[in-house]
């Protein structure tokens, strides 16, 4: 059998040992595995397994329910899902994925632009992604790509970035008049635990497909990471497309809180609203609770 290719092999690794800060060295060599690195976090230690799947199971039967009302009725939703590198995005969407039909719901992942796309309008090529009646899509990174990876990386101009964000309302208020159901989540990671999972990805030849040059490089710009966030929270949370942030030190909960909050979203047929109750307080709710992590880094 020939060996995966493992292309990033030690560059994790050798930015935790010659570049991160000290408070995040430490917190990942002292942590144990199913410890809460962030010590501003409300729980100490992951939830446990068996009770994490004992409230998921009800909440993804719920989500078979707002499928059928989805083909129904004929509802148009768009879930954005956004967040740092290893936040848990993918896994929060296949907790979805996995009890719904693809034909219903559609799972959006845009690769990179062609040249083409690059010369068109920068909206064009989300709106030919976007639902149908009886559809809902969940954009594994969405539009928003321009607001924070494109501007830390100078994949675009500012002046580029300035007329997304001058148009980013108008085009969702339009989508929201337009009757589409959109929820905005934004998954949040501390330094540390992004690092630990970074480092996890590296060393596993099952997952290290799942680290990119963009993951490797951005280690050293966290600072430019979070003055783009706060930015983009500053001038995108409106009250007809609000942000939901969530901490998702905790993977367990983090996927919980994203399933309620969409449940809590639509008002779909039969809801039990002793199942579909609202997210954890304490690690979801507005950009408010998202604190801003810096390091003065040079980034």
């Amino acid at each position: 059998m020939s060996e995966i290719p493992m292309p990033f092999a030690g560059q994790v690794m050798a930015f935790l040992n010659d570049h991160a800060p000290a408070p995040v060295r430490v917190a990942i060599e002292e942590g144990r595995k199913r410890d809460i690195l962030a010590g501003n976090f409300p729980y100490e230690r992951w939830m446990r397994k068996s009770d994490y799947q004992e409230a998921l199971k009800p909440l993804q039967f719920e989500l078979v329910k707002l499928q059928h009302w989805i083909a129904e009725t004929g509802q148009r939703v768009i879930v954005i899902f956004e967040g740092r590198d290893t936040a848990g995005k993918s896994g929060a969407i296949n907790r979805i994925a996995e009890v719904t039909s693809h034909r219903i719901v559609r799972i959006e992942a845009l690769p990179r632009p062609t040249d083409r796309q690059l010369r068109e309008w920068y909206f064009q090529r989300y709106v030919e992604r976007l639902p149908a009646g009886g559809e809902m899509v969940l954009f594994d990174r969405s539009w928003y790509n321009r607001a924070v990876i494109e501007h830390v990386f100078g994949f675009c101009t500012p002046d580029q970035r300035e007329r997304f964000f001058r148009q980013l309302p108008e085009f969702e208020r339009m989508l929201t008049a337009d009757g589409v159901h959109l929820v905005k989540i934004w998954l949040n990671v501390g330094r540390a635990e992004q690092l630990r999972r970074l480092l996890a990805r590296e060393g596993n030849p099952m997952r290290h497909w799942k680290l990119s040059r963009i993951d490797v490089e951005g280690l050293g710009k966290w600072d430019s990471y979070t003055h783009a966030i706060a930015e983009t929270f500053e001038r995108s949370h409106t009250d007809f497309a609000p942000w939901t942030v969530i901490r998702a030190e905790d993977k367990y909960r983090a996927r919980l809180a994203v399933l309620q909050r969409i449940l809590g979203a639509l008002p779909y047929d039969n809801k039990d609203s002793s199942t579909a109750t609202p997210p954890d307080p304490q690690i979801c709710g507005t950009p408010a609770i998202w604190e801003a992590e810096l390091y003065d880094d040079g980034s």
